[in-house]
């Protein structure tokens, strides 16, 4: 229990500032769809909101997988964080989106690409004399934590 407990813990700290700055990332840019011109508010600015919402879903869902099952959740969620920073970028180069606007959004995207990388180097870094979550051994020497 020790072990799951101290893994558990890593993934709030990584996930709950996360999806913090993923809700107050979102939250600004509905400011920014509702006010977009019609042509794109209904084309690129919904599909740039739906894939804001499945990174969020994407990370939500990896912050309650088991942890060797949540590599491939944070992977989606940058690979869609990746898509919407395109999206935005065409919003801005056609006008459709402020250059301050783009900016302050941009800032916020990007930190939240900082996060999940840093997130998915984590997942992705076999940590040596680390516990095996799944059987409670160590996976340089296979005793367990009451050997």
């Amino acid at each position: 229990t020790h072990t799951h407990t101290h893994t558990h813990t890593t993934t709030q700290k990584v996930a709950l500032p996360l999806l913090h700055k993923l809700e107050a990332t979102y939250l600004l840019w509905f400011t920014f769809y509702t006010k977009l011109p019609k042509p794109h508010r209904y084309t690129l600015g919904l599909r740039l909101d739906d894939l804001m919402v499945e990174v969020i879903e994407a990370t939500a869902v990896a912050r309650f997988t088991a942890q060797a099952e949540k590599l491939p959740f944070i992977v989606s969620a940058i690979s869609k964080l990746d898509t919407v920073n395109l999206l935005l970028s065409i919003l801005w180069k056609t006008k459709s989106l402020e250059q301050p606007r783009y900016l302050e959004l941009a800032k916020k995207l990007d930190e939240v690409g900082k996060m999940l990388g840093g997130w998915k180097n984590q997942m992705a870094t076999p940590k040596t004399n680390s516990p095996d979550v799944t059987s409670g051994e160590s996976q340089t020497t296979g005793m367990t934590a009451n050997e």
